[in-house]
């Protein structure tokens, strides 16, 4: 294995012990996700600044809170990275408040907003938020019985990119109409093509290059997951790097992982393990991405569309546990 990589996942373990040590009772699913947002953006994760953060947080929302649902975890780790976690939260508060007026309160709308505050200038927060909406009818139009609040957080993504609304609709058609006849989730594809969607080329192409990577890793014995892990895939896929190369890291990153405490037969699943060797791979290809759409582009946007789509997704895998679990 890289060095590189090697580094990165000694980093994510590490991570994820320090989260797990200070927020004991959160839900399984948060501890990686979390120890991501820390990993990818180079950042150790610190408890006595998560619960800062925590405090900060308190602060400035109420109890019943969109913010301090399912989605809290992930919220503090996003302002932890940030250089300043109360100006982080505010812009934030500020986004959710537009964004509020034209969507329903849900555990995704808080990380749309996360989405738009890190990436967008203050003085275009209105535009995008109503731009978000405009997409997400669009979505909702062409795709009603798959289109939920979880679509919220693409919309967000999409909504900072400067293709036109129709280009941006048209290119996750195209991509939905390759990909659904390659796996069995409508709603996993459907957010696999809001992915590819914020990339630049032919959707063929994009999805060609999607399936090559599901296909190899299956070849090898490493079976990708198909539901809420293909959004991260199709990160990969837009990526510059060459498939075998990919795939390559992707099996070393996963069987390192497999050897650590919780990642194993009785810990994450083995799908989700490759997700995120999957995601910890995908930096060694951050500064060769071509999410060239001139909003999102370079390291740190691609890391933050990379964090928004995972939160959302994550975020529904760990409310459906949570509500299995008390049933």
């Amino acid at each position: 294995m890289k060095d590189s990589i090697q580094t990165r996942c000694e980093q994510f373990i590490r991570n994820r012990d320090r989260i797990k040590e200070n927020f004991g009772w959160e839900n399984a699913y948060l501890y990686p996700l979390c120890a991501a947002i820390f990993t990818l953006n180079e950042k150790e994760a610190e408890g006595a600044l998560l619960k800062n953060c925590v405090g900060i947080l308190k602060q400035q929302t109420g109890v019943f809170s969109g913010f301090r649902s399912i989605i809290k975890l992930p919220v503090v780790s996003i302002m932890a990275v940030s250089e300043e976690p109360d100006a982080a939260l505010a812009r934030t508060l500020r986004v959710y408040e537009l964004l509020k007026e034209n969507f329903m309160a849900s555990h995704y709308l808080p990380v749309a907003a996360v989405a738009i505050a890190q990436l967008a200038e203050e003085q275009n927060y209105e535009y995008i938020a109503r731009r978000t909406k405009e997409i997400y009818k669009e979505m909702k139009a062409n795709h009603p019985m798959l289109t939920s609040g979880e679509d919220s957080a693409f919309a967000a993504l999409l909504s900072l990119s400067q293709k036109p609304n129709e280009q941006l609709i048209t290119g996750m058609e195209q991509c939905y109409e390759i990909l659904k006849p390659n796996f069995f989730s409508g709603n996993a594809v459907q957010s696999l093509s809001q992915v590819l969607a914020l990339g630049d080329g032919m959707a063929a192409e994009k999805c060609s290059k999607t399936l090559a990577l599901f296909d190899r890793l299956k070849e090898r014995g490493y079976k990708y997951g198909t539901s809420y892990e293909l959004p991260t895939l199709g990160v990969l896929a837009l990526s510059e790097g060459d498939v075998r190369d990919i795939v390559s890291d992707m099996m070393e990153a996963d069987d390192f992982l497999a050897g650590q405490k919780g990642f194993g037969a009785f810990g994450v699943g083995k799908r989700q393990r490759l997700m995120y060797a999957g995601m910890l791979v995908q930096a060694e290809y951050l500064e060769r991405n071509t999410l060239q759409t001139a909003a999102i582009n370079g390291t740190i946007s691609m890391i933050v569309a990379q964090q928004a789509a995972m939160c959302a997704a994550v975020a529904a895998a760990a409310a459906a546990s949570s509500s299995s679990s008390s049933s």
